[in-house]
């Protein structure tokens, strides 16, 4: 039986580290929300009192009778079950720790562009979006690709290695949403990202082998890859970026 993948239809947004995932081990699953009548069965979940336990919000995944949020706690399940994460308790719990951390920078790149509240439009709230840009792009967005960069450098698998990776000598789903996160920061912050990543060049590498990988490379020019839109976590504003 296929795994279920609830998220909305037209964005990548969180929901697209599951789908990494999924892509990555050739897992078969169903994106229910881009099916025919998929938003209602979404919605099921989310509103219906007849689910014992509802999603707060998608991504969530259905496997079976299992229903399971969050996107960290989602992968902290799938791992094992798709070869994406070590055998190693330590490992695992390694792994787990940096999705945490990439949850935590993906929350604040949201946050650019709706710096006082989601329910607002970005024209609504520009002024103060464009000094959290500033903020951002000098303070955040380094501090985080260090400590990533850091991350790789000290991983003693890297040593000798064309393609960098987060945990242990194989690729885990951690890899696959730094992956993410870069490609959304490339789309959102072109210049500022350029910067960047010529003093984090474990983190470009790893980024550069993800997208040749056999089942991604083909995921990624395909349809099943929605682009970066200005209704995702990551937004191109020109005047955000410097």
């Amino acid at each position: 039986m296929p795994y279920e993948l609830h998220y909305w239809p037209t964005i990548q947004g969180r929901g697209e580290f599951v789908r990494l995932a999924l892509e990555a081990a050739g897992a078969p699953y169903v994106d229910v929300a881009r099916e025919e009548g998929g938003m209602p069965a979404m919605d099921r979940y989310l509103s219906s009192p007849e689910v014992q336990r509802p999603p707060f919000a998608p991504p969530f995944l259905v496997d079976g009778k299992l229903v399971l949020a969050q996107t960290a706690a989602i992968l902290l399940y799938l791992g094992p079950k798709l070869g994406l994460v070590g055998a190693r308790a330590a490992d695992a719990l390694w792994t787990h720790q940096i999705q945490l951390t990439i949850a935590d920078f993906v929350a604040e790149v949201h946050d650019v562009h709706h710096p006082i509240a989601s329910g607002l439009y970005y024209e609504d709230q520009q002024a103060e979006a464009q000094r959290r840009a500033a903020d951002f792009r000098r303070h955040r967005l380094t501090k985080f690709m260090a400590w990533f960069e850091a991350v790789l450098e000290r991983n003693p698998r890297n040593a000798g290695a064309s393609m960098p990776q987060l945990v242990g000598g194989r690729l885990s789903y951690a890899d696959l949403s730094l992956f993410q996160v870069v490609d959304g920061l490339q789309y959102a912050f072109p210049k500022a990202t350029r910067r960047v990543l010529k003093k984090a060049p474990r983190v470009a590498a790893l980024h550069a082998g993800v997208a040749t990988h056999r089942r991604l490379r083909a995921y990624l020019a395909s349809g099943r890859r929605i682009a970066f839109n200005e209704q995702g976590i990551f937004r191109r504003y020109p005047e955000l970026d410097a």
